[in-house]
């Protein structure tokens, strides 16, 4: 279930923006640490996730404009990635960036509704 519930605790949670390892879609082995919104609650200590991207996707269906925020040192605009949903364990996540406000985090919420009827 899709719950806007950050906690600045160490612990990934629902709104919280956090780095982890991610795959490159090649799915040949290789990735790399890029944040991710931690978007729902799993079960034990698993989470669902959307990949930010500061590159401009606008007027792409899988991509949704979230402006700037404190997760972006330099300023930049980011997007949240719609069509690659990933699983993060609590004990993958390197560290906590930042949290969505609410009004954002419903944004992406009701995108991933819309997308995948999800509740």
């Amino acid at each position: 279930m899709l719950s806007y519930a950050p906690t600045p605790d160490g612990e990934p949670d629902p709104g919280e923006i956090v780095w982890t390892w991610v795959p490159f879609e090649e799915h040949d082995g290789r990735g790399k640490d890029r944040p991710v919104v931690i978007v729902a609650a799993g079960d034990g200590d698993r989470f669902l996730a959307v990949q930010l991207t500061s590159k401009g996707r606008s007027g792409d269906r899988d991509y949704l404009g979230l402006g700037t925020g404190p997760w972006d040192a330099e300023g930049r605009p980011s997007w949240v990635r719609l069509d690659r949903i990933f699983l993060v364990h609590g004990d993958g996540m390197r560290r906590e960036a930042a949290s969505l406000d609410e009004a954002r985090y419903r944004l992406v919420a009701e995108a991933l509704r819309g997308r995948y009827g999800w509740r």
